[in-house]
């Protein structure tokens, strides 16, 4: 790997009260652990329920691989796609998908026991609530077929975490792990990875748009455009917009061929190069990051940021947005050990907080770092900064 691994910063030290909460934590600890204790607090109808729950989190976790590959192999028989149009019985789903009838109803049942699937009249099945959205939204099941490299390798996972970049995530984006120039890659891994960015960019797309007003830009130039689904978007929802695209000239090439006849009042401006060698165009009051910073160190980050600041006009702003962690003193999201894991896996990129951000704007010399309130901080968080 050519970029070593960053460390998230320590939390800071809360001093006595600090200290204080660790001994009581100890305390918990040792109570809990207590083999008497746990027959208590069955028996007692008050905290029975408690017990329960933790057994059952501790089984899902244990558990989770099988319904992670549950869900694949739902996606790959399309099953989703085809209960969409109409619920269908066990035996005319087996005849459809080519799979043993008693083998698949193993299938249906954990789909169902997971929420996917759920039970209809006449022995039949169909879409239950978790199922519905990988039925209708393309971009969830492209992701879910691609989690399987990342599936490959956390097969050993201490063999990963001692040399990540060697396993079938990196090769999949090497951009992410090698700071060398990667133009002279095949088109096709350019095309590949662009594909799966645009299709599973919608959600967030939609986090920006009903989040931030561009009505008082107008111009924005879009750092890492990949195949131009967000810049697509964008120029329809506020056509005023000149647009400008900066990527690496193979991934340029693919978007203009995408957004050929894409209808927009105003071309969009292509501007092919690569963020680590060269600058960026200026013009823009407005500069979007959209899910790149995740995928690179510290150091990238930091320069790239204080190469978007240098672009801006003053009064300038850049629009950051990406999956984000919780900070180190708040409880962490269920959904932060996936990021951690899948930006290992992809090369030296990292899950930061929006603290973690802001300050590395700041550093880059942004102001009035703020983050934007959104309705699925899940799919990703936005960041606001301007240029004094």
């Amino acid at each position: 790997m050519s970029e070593p691994l960053d460390l998230r910063p320590a939390p800071v030290s809360r001093g006595l009260g600090g200290r204080w909460s660790d001994r009581w934590q100890a305390l918990l600890e040792r109570l809990q652990a207590s083999p008497a204790l746990y027959r208590w607090s069955l028996g007692n109808p008050l905290t029975r329920w408690v017990t329960q729950r933790r057994t059952q989190r501790l089984f899902d976790l244990m558990a989770g691989f099988v319904h992670s590959q549950v869900v694949l192999a739902c996606v790959r028989l399309d099953l989703f796609r085809h209960l969409y149009q109409a619920p269908a019985d066990g035996a005319a789903i087996a005849r459809h998908v080519g799979l043993p009838e008693p083998a698949l109803q193993r299938l249906l049942l954990a789909a169902v026991a997971l929420g996917l699937l759920e039970h209809r009249s006449g022995g039949r099945y169909g879409l239950a609530p978790l199922g519905l959205p990988l039925a209708t939204h393309p971009g969830l099941a492209q992701m879910i077929e691609h989690n399987h490299l990342l599936y490959e390798d956390m097969r050993d996972p201490l063999g990963m975490l001692r040399n990540a970049s060697q396993g079938s995530m990196a090769g999949y984006w090497p951009y992410a792990h090698d700071a060398r120039p990667v133009q002279a890659a095949p088109e096709a891994m350019f095309r590949r990875y662009s594909e799966l960015m645009a299709a599973s960019q919608g959600f967030v797309v939609q986090e920006i748009l009903s989040s931030y007003n561009m009505d008082k830009h107008r111009c924005v130039l879009d750092v890492g455009a990949g195949l131009g689904r967000f810049a697509l978007a964008l120029g329809r929802h506020a056509p005023h917009l000149q647009l400008m695209l900066f990527d690496l000239p193979p991934v340029l090439a693919l978007t203009r061929a995408a957004l050929a006849d894409a209808g927009l009042r105003q071309p969009p401006q292509f501007h092919p190069g690569s963020f680590l060698h060269d600058d960026l165009p200026a013009g823009a009051d407005l500069v979007t990051l959209v899910r790149v910073a995740h995928d690179h160190p510290d150091r990238i980050v930091r320069g790239l940021l204080k190469k978007i600041h240098n672009a801006l006009p003053p009064g300038g702003t850049l629009l950051l947005a990406e999956p984000m962690g919780q900070p180190a003193d708040a409880r962490p999201a269920a959904s932060d050990a996936y990021f951690h894991f899948y930006l290992l896996a992809m090369g030296a990129g990292r899950l930061r907080t929006p603290d973690e951000l802001g300050e590395l704007m700041g550093q880059a010399g942004f102001r009035q770092v703020e983050r934007l309130a959104n309705a699925m901080p899940i799919h990703a968080q936005i960041l606001i900064g301007r240029k004094a």
